[in-house]
């Protein structure tokens, strides 16, 4: 085996995704990682150009940065190393947070392209691996894989308990999904469903081991956020309402989806049937005003 096939082996086998551009970012090689971690297969990749916004990178502000501050591109401009973390967009419709890394290639000291290294930033860690370890199904809801309302249910009184106990506070988020009737109505429960869970899969991407998401009820679903402040609830909430925005599903039909949200502190005097209750007054008011934003505690 020679050197290069030796190379391209390894490549191939690594968990890291990698993808390598020449000058002109065409892309010439596309790992089986990379297949697995964004659902686009080698044949489909190679020979497209990366600023084509096939990945439709973002940032965490959800800013289109594969056209305009693309680091890959930087990096073939100046031969410096980037790091950083990004949202890309899964071929099945979802947002993906990847650590990735450009690197230049360079032949006789000239830059002739770049490779991105790239992993799924939530592989080890995601909610759905902790529900792997959940002991009954029936904590789980079939369609999405998140917790259901009974798992909510629990999770809530142990947080509840922290507050009383030892003062940790946490916060209540319940989400719904914009126009859901009207979707189901127009393409069938089939794309509703796949809505649902294009929604899901982003949830469980974005909240942090401390906190979970599960789904409610119909298109409603229910967050509960730990250790967090009204400013640090509010961001979180924003951060789930603009990744979503960002989430579509692409088939003969580009459907966008959108939330609406309304998020509450919970308080001393509260019972928990009492904060979901204004977490909802919340929400509602987020419909009234338009639907695709967040009503908290500070902005009702």
């Amino acid at each position: 085996m020679d050197e290069q096939t030796l190379c391209v082996s390894i490549l191939q086998n690594i968990n890291d995704g990698v993808y390598f551009v020449d000058k002109e970012r065409n892309i010439t090689f596309w790992n089986k990682s990379a297949e697995r971690i964004t659902g686009f297969t080698a044949s489909e990749v190679i020979h497209t150009s990366c600023y084509q916004n096939l990945l439709n990178h973002v940032n965490e502000e959800g800013e289109e940065i594969c056209k305009n501050g693309c680091p890959l591109h930087k990096t073939m401009q100046d031969g410096i190393t980037r790091e950083g973390l990004v949202y890309l967009h899964h071929k099945n419709g979802y947002r993906i947070p990847v650590q990735m890394k450009s690197i230049a290639i360079m032949e006789n000291l000239e830059i002739v392209g770049a490779m991105e290294i790239f992993h799924d930033y939530t592989e080890q860690n995601t909610l759905l691996h902790q529900l792997e370890e959940l002991k009954s199904l029936a904590l789980r809801d079939q369609l999405t894989n998140l917790p259901n309302r009974r798992y909510i249910e629990s999770f809530l009184e142990l947080k509840k308990n922290d507050f009383m106990s030892f003062g940790i506070p946490f916060g209540i988020a319940f989400i719904d999904l914009d126009r859901f009737k009207s979707i189901n109505d127009q393409y069938g429960h089939n794309i509703g469903d796949e809505v649902l869970q294009v929604a899901a899969k982003t949830f469980s991407r974005m909240v942090r081991n401390s906190d979970l998401i599960g789904r409610w009820g119909g298109e409603e679903f229910l967050g509960v956020f730990c250790g967090v402040d009204m400013d640090s609830l509010r961001k979180i909430c924003t951060k789930l309402k603009t990744m979503i925005e960002k989430s579509s599903i692409s088939r003969d039909i580009d459907l966008k989806i959108t939330i609406s949200i309304g998020a509450t502190l919970f308080r001393l005097e509260d019972t928990i049937e009492q904060a979901i209750q204004r977490a909802d007054q919340f929400l509602y008011k987020s419909k009234e005003a338009g639907r695709n934003r967040v009503t908290t505690d500070d902005n009702k």
